[in-house]
């Protein structure tokens, strides 16, 4: 019974975690929101004690349940493996038990917390789990979804229906999307062939609870009257934590899926408190011999309180009133990070890059750094669109704290950057035609159209910009019809700025 609550919690939180990644319309955020603002990285980074404060106490109680049932990573390790033993009959007890590597699962957890502290986050966030998940399901999962949403929205337009709408798909960074294809390659294998091995030995997030877990009240443990040492247990434990020779479960290992309870065909394996019974016995450390007492108690718990294709060629770029082909990416002295992010150093130290800001965008606005000190991590860019001063999804459904919720008054009072002006690609300079795309666009009204020629009758004017009015949306640069390079685009503030 504990195995099947288990898997239909995992079920239902793998499915609305991933949902939050493919919804494109940032609607399921109100609802689902929260699940990923429990998970673990995330809340540490955004100060959230209650949370974090909550998963610890739902480890020492329970074990690492957070890992089998609330990590959307684990639950999709948890899948690779399942499928792996129903595709032969032998392969359903192909687990077996493996010392722990304790010297490589703390030695990954200190490089992972000195990458946090150090500010190289880009690194760390590599092997971060929700954020790995959130990669793969929005650069792999998202676009077939999309495909399939146009592929319902042609039919409904044949059907003069509206139940569906195209969306554009598109590779928002190729590499971003190799690390997410990676990623997901080298945990496919790790969890085809051994199970939980990523968890058990790379994931940070793991070894902490597993630091915890060992002091579990409840946990499984074996009844060594009972038991006939047939060893099902640990053959079907993914988690390579069942000593059978000793009678022993590792349990910074385990992550309470319970498989081996049902797997104990004499009953000999019981989720009980930990001082139930003196024929139950159990290992709270990774080592082989627990008679010698040794605990590595080592400083984890830090971490605990600190821590594609498909494009189209041409756009509306005039308000729909002409066919303007992209313009390219301008180089940009300073990234610029959406409103509520208060700093860029604020938004750097707090995302995890897990990219569900970049799934919700409507606009096309954000998409993955390509910098290597900010690698993975979304930046905005107005290619596609612009950052609508009414739009605050980005602030609503970040979990991490890198964007703070702003509502709809306090966005368009936020300046993240300027617009900077370049005379020499106007096409009022190249062309000797009068334009004002930027000046009929801006929603902030700061920019204004003035005479070229102040002493002269020339009928041409020329865009310039209200500092103090200028808000950097992005929708001047996005009209501009001036191409390769736009004539005018937006330079990030590193701290933002109220107008």
């Amino acid at each position: 019974m504990l195995r099947k609550i288990r898997i239909i919690l995992a079920g239902v939180f793998f499915t609305c975690i991933t949902m939050l990644f493919l919804d494109f319309t940032g609607t399921l955020h109100t609802w689902l929101g929260w699940m990923a603002k429990i998970q673990f990285l995330p809340a540490v980074l955004a100060l959230n004690f209650g949370v974090v404060a909550a998963l610890v106490i739902l480890t020492l109680l329970f074990g690492r349940i957070y890992c089998s049932v609330i990590c959307p990573l684990g639950v999709m390790q948890d899948i690779i493996s399942w499928i792996h033993g129903k595709t032969k009959k032998k392969n359903r007890f192909r687990f077996s038990y493996s010392p722990a590597k304790n010297i490589l699962r703390y030695g990954v957890l200190a490089l992972f917390i000195a990458g946090l502290l150090l500010g190289a986050h880009s690194i760390a966030i590599l092997i971060a789990p929700y954020s790995a998940y959130g990669r793969i399901a929005g650069n792999l999962l998202a676009p077939l979804y999309q495909w399939a949403n146009n592929f319902f929205a042609w039919i409904a337009e044949r059907a003069d229906s509206y139940a569906f709408y195209s969306t554009e798909v598109w590779l928002r960074s190729l590499p971003t999307f190799i690390i997410a294809a990676v990623t997901f390659v080298v945990i496919f294998i790790l969890a085809w062939r051994n199970g939980r091995t990523w968890c058990n030995t790379i994931c940070p997030v793991g070894t902490v609870l597993g630091f915890f877990s060992r002091f579990s009240l409840f946990a499984p443990a074996i009844d060594t009257e009972k038991c006939r040492n047939c060893g099902l247990c640990g053959k079907q434990c993914k988690a390579a934590c069942i000593n059978m020779k000793e009678h022993e479960i590792d349990l910074s290992r385990c992550v309470a899926c319970m498989d081996c309870i049902d797997a104990c065909k004499d009953g000999a394996i019981h989720y009980v408190r930990r001082n139930n019974s003196k024929n139950v016995t159990m290992t709270e450390s990774g080592n082989e011999n627990p008679d010698k007492g040794r605990r590595a108690f080592i400083a984890s718990s830090a971490i605990a309180l600190t821590t594609a294709a498909g494009t189209k060629a041409q756009i509306k770029g005039d308000g729909g009133l002409a066919p303007v082909s992209r313009s390219l990416k301008p180089e940009r002295t300073t990234p610029i990070v959406p409103a509520g992010s208060k700093s860029l150093k604020n938004f750097t130290d707090h995302c995890t890059a897990c990219q569900l800001c970049v799934s919700v965008c409507p606009n096309q606005v954000l998409r993955p750094s390509t910098s290597l000190d900010t690698l993975m991590m979304p930046e905005m860019g107005f290619e596609r669109g612009y950052c609508r001063p009414e739009c605050t999804l980005c602030s609503e459904v970040c979990p991490a704290g890198a964007i703070k919720p702003v509502n709809r008054v306090e966005k368009s009072s936020i300046q993240v950057g300027i617009a900077v002006i370049n005379l020499d690609n106007c096409i009022v300079n190249t062309d000797g035609v009068h334009c004002g795309n930027c000046s009929k666009h801006c929603p902030a009204n700061a920019i204004r159209m003035v005479r070229k020629e102040p002493d002269s009758d020339n009928w041409l004017r020329i865009p310039t910009v209200n500092e103090n009015r200028c808000i950097g949306c992005g929708a001047c640069e996005n009209v501009c019809p001036a191409r390769p390079l736009a004539a005018i685009h937006i330079e990030g503030y590193e701290t933002h700025k109220m107008k």
